[in-house]
């Protein structure tokens, strides 16, 4: 399992977090005024349901309304995300093991397109599986991991061909009212009844120069634990 304190230090250099409490259906956070209210995570859950793992955040306004400006340009632009790092493996969601932290992040970019298979989904919010790592060259030292040119890493087959570990699966996604809800067929993630889990939304930004790290986590809103401890473990529905 990926361990994450200098992360967390990092992220905590950005952020004055309110205080959560970890319960057996998730974490609640206090709500933060500072925080943009349809970024501010009161709550944030994952949950198996069936057949299914259900992840959920709730936010103290109205989820997904706020979404970054258009550049009309790829290098440069913007991303916003509803994050959940985890204690999966990457290796549980189809790429090789051990590549580093194992995110479920919902996004929208209106000056790009990563579908899989060549799709358009920069009008939409939409789910991604990210591998994130340390680089200190991104403003808060944290990015979505690299392929290096000419590398030929495992990928899932809904990669979406751009050169991160990233994946694109078409899971559905809601947003209702405060709340942002994406479900999994659990035979797709291997491991997630006893994961942990956090919550996080932040912007991400792409590098200016297309160069090498190409995403990097621009701005953390907030920090669900305060601490990126993933406090967070995965319950079960009724």
């Amino acid at each position: 399992m990926t361990r994450l304190p200098l992360l967390a230090a990092t992220l905590l250099a950005t952020l004055s977090a309110a205080p959560s409490i970890a319960h057996d259906t998730g974490i609640h956070a206090e709500p933060a005024e500072a925080v943009m209210a349809s970024f501010d995570i009161i709550e944030t859950t994952i949950v198996t349901k069936g057949e299914d793992a259900v992840f959920t955040t709730r936010v103290r306004g109205e989820a997904g309304v706020d979404k970054p400006d258009a550049t009309g340009k790829f290098e440069g632009s913007s991303v916003y995300a509803y994050v959940w790092p985890t204690s999966l493996n990457s290796g549980d969601i189809g790429f090789e093991v051990d590549q580093g932290i194992v995110a479920l992040a919902v996004t929208f970019h209106p000056d790009f397109d990563d579908a899989a298979y060549g799709g358009v989904n920069r009008h939409v919010w939409h789910p991604h599986w990210v591998i994130l790592g340390e680089d200190a060259a991104c403003p808060g030292g944290l990015k979505v991991n690299d392929i290096p040119k000419g590398a030929t890493p495992k990928v899932p087959p809904t990669w979406p061909n751009v050169p991160l570990l990233i994946d694109s699966p078409e899971y559905p996604t809601t947003f209702t009212g405060n709340t942002v809800e994406v479900t999994i067929p659990l035979d797709l993630i291997s491991g997630i009844a006893d994961a942990s889990f956090d919550g996080v939304t932040a912007g991400l930004k792409v590098n200016e120069n297309l160069h090498a790290p190409l995403l990097c986590v621009d701005n953390v809103f907030k920090v669900a634990s305060g601490d990126l401890s993933l406090p967070g473990k995965v319950s079960a529905g009724h």
